[in-house]
């Protein structure tokens, strides 16, 4: 046989019945779903940062750099909503690499998907405990839902899952705020398609049962940039991308038009230091055009304790060991920065 089965791996109920969130954490992740839902849907005016790691890599690290945040969202709450970006599962274009601590616990270790679940799911309940800030993932593998849906806030589709049915029609099950990225040629139409599918019911099979869904109108997009045919990186986040984006959502007539920016990947070519003049431009648009202001919702940024990235087995405490991200004093700094000019746009 091509698979080789090597254990079967407990159900999302076993493992919620061994790491249970409690209640009160239960009670905050509501009050915060409800608040970045009210953005999306336009009943509340603050912006979405959607901030962290490139990868949740480390738990120590991890909670070090929530627990910073923390003091951080209290102080711009009036404009902000925080949420601490907690990527328990990473994409890798060739397969190769570390795939997140959901597959490999420890990176210089082999894969052992039992202790990732475990830690995974361990890790976002003690970062709400730790920070009080109810966090974002990624979904790259639709049957590990169910290990963490009593945990996320923010639900991202990455650009190379947000063309896959599956995805699609999983994401109109949620019921919290889900952004589908373009995907890397950039085409508008394909995540447009993507957010339409899940924000209509559907029937399907899914976790060995048979589904139905109601849909999801928090689904939204979010513009990370592109590849050309030529390899080269494409920005997508300038003041005539978010028009013309208006106008396609606009021919679409869909729910709760809403984009986040992601001012890495492509939108940077995957330099870090660039989110900072990405994201000022993008608050600059914002308060010139009505039109975008009302569009973008938020901004993703990937960002650590310290600045850059490493390879695996250098161990430099709160540094990413996937892409590199902005360090600590830049996102202090940056965030303040956000809450500000949010402030001056309204």
């Amino acid at each position: 046989m091509s698979f080789t089965y090597l254990k079967k791996l407990p159900s999302p109920s076993e493992i919620k019945e061994s790491y249970p969130l409690p209640k009160e954490l239960a009670e905050l992740k509501a009050r915060r779903d409800a608040m970045i839902s009210d953005v999306i849907t336009g009943k509340d005016s603050r912006f979405l940062v959607i901030i962290g790691p490139c990868s949740a890599d480390n738990e120590d690290a991890v909670l070090d750099y929530v627990s910073r945040l923390s003091p951080i969202a209290e102080k711009v709450k009036d404009q902000l909503i925080l949420i601490p970006r907690v990527y328990t599962n990473k994409p890798r274009t060739t397969g190769e690499g570390y795939k997140g601590i959901a597959s490999q616990p420890d990176p210089e270790k082999k894969p052992d998907m039992l202790a990732g679940l475990i830690a995974m799911r361990k890790m976002h309940i003690h970062a709400i405990e730790e920070s009080g800030l109810t966090c974002a993932d990624e979904m790259l593998y639709p049957e590990n839902w169910g290990y963490v849906e009593d945990l996320l806030s923010y639900v991202a589709i990455g650009a190379r899952s947000v063309e896959d049915q599956q995805h699609r029609l999983t994401v109109s099950g949620f019921d919290v705020a889900s952004g589908m990225k373009n995907p890397t040629s950039g085409d508008f139409t394909v995540m447009l398609n993507s957010v339409y599918a899940a924000q209509h019911p559907h029937h399907f099979v899914y976790a060995g049962h048979e589904v139905k869904t109601t849909g999801n109108p928090l689904t939204h997009v979010v513009l990370r940039g592109a590849v050309s045919k030529h390899g080269n990186c494409v920005q997508n986040y300038h003041y005539e991308d978010i028009m013309r984006l208006i106008e396609k959502y606009a021919q679409m007539e869909l729910e709760n038009p809403a984009a986040i920016i992601d001012a890495n990947h492509s939108n940077s070519n995957k330099q870090y230091a660039e989110q900072v003049r990405i994201v000022k431009e993008v608050m600059h648009n914002r308060k010139i055009s009505p039109e975008i202001h009302k569009m973008v919702k938020g901004v993703m940024v990937e960002s650590y304790i310290e600045p850059g990235s490493q390879k695996v087995g250098e161990h430099i405490y709160g540094k990413s060991i996937t892409d590199p991200c902005l360090g600590w004093n830049e996102t202090e700094q940056l965030i303040y920065e956000i809450a500000e000019r949010n402030a001056s746009a309204q």
